[in-house]
């Protein structure tokens, strides 16, 4: 039987590391169509700061014992949901269907949107992120997915719908490295936005979330920021496990099938 999703204690650990984060509305600098500078200035090693204190970001996300792990998937979820969300929003005034008119990550890759049919279509990245945050908020306000209630039971296909927003939510990621780094460094809230990607890539490597073949444009990304383990283990400062580590209540693999892909 599952309690309440959202734990106070539990998610006062996610919060806590992106606190006093300066989220304010930035001005417009550039013209309409303007580029957005070089994608890869997120490598450039004094970019790379991030906002951690001294916590090992396994640490952070690992299942702490006799918790239940979808309270525990549901938290970070959430967590990380609202930071995205908060952290997208700084910068939206320059993400315009003119300035963004692909929803676009880094080397070149191109997101198209899924609907509930399975239907796709090319959207502009700010419809593209419009469509995530109304689908992840819809969601996480459904009582039978994320039950909030007592006595109120986490779907079967509950771990599936948290693939799918953290898949959706690493896309949005992607964009704002690709497309408004430049802004993010300018308001400075790169760190954050590091930490946020640190989070997300970290609690992927726990619980095999995401597929490599969406991973794989950031991978450049995790080497520099140290996620990506070392062979034979953990890689430097805590980084995560092997992406192929099984959930922990699975005891053989489970093919899981999403929604619809996106």
């Amino acid at each position: 039987m599952c309690h309440a999703v959202v734990l106070g204690v539990l998610f006062s650990l996610p919060s806590y590391l992106y606190s006093a984060v300066p989220f304010r509305k930035a001005r417009r600098k550039e013209r309409e169509g303007e580029p957005t500078g070089d994608p890869k200035l997120y490598l450039q090693e004094a970019l790379l700061e991030r906002k951690l204190p001294d916590i090992d970001m396994r640490q952070l996300v690992d299942l702490p014992h006799g918790l239940d792990y979808n309270e525990w998937l549901a938290s970070h979820t959430l967590a990380l949901f609202e930071h995205v969300n908060l952290l997208y929003g700084t910068v939206s005034e320059f993400c315009t269907a003119a300035t963004c008119p692909d929803m676009t990550g880094p080397g070149g890759r191109t997101y198209a949107w899924y609907d509930e049919r399975g239907k796709k279509s090319r959207v502009a990245a700010p419809q593209y992120v419009d469509y995530v945050m109304t689908y992840t908020q819809k969601t996480i306000n459904d009582e039978t997915i994320f039950p909030t209630k007592y006595a109120n039971e986490f779907p079967a296909s509950f771990e599936s719908v948290v693939r799918r927003v953290v898949r959706l939510l690493f896309h949005v990621v992607a964009h704002m490295y690709a497309a408004h780094f430049r802004h993010a460094v300018l308001l400075g809230l790169h760190a954050h936005l590091h930490l946020t990607f640190a989070h997300l890539t970290t609690l992927h490597r726990r619980y095999a979330l995401l597929d490599q073949k969406e991973t794989d444009v950031l991978r450049d990304l995790e080497s520099a920021l140290q996620l990506t383990p070392a062979a034979g283990g953990a890689g430097a400062g805590g980084g995560a496990g092997d992406e192929r580590e099984e959930s922990p209540r699975r005891r053989s693999p489970v093919v899981t099938q999403p929604l619809a892909t996106a």
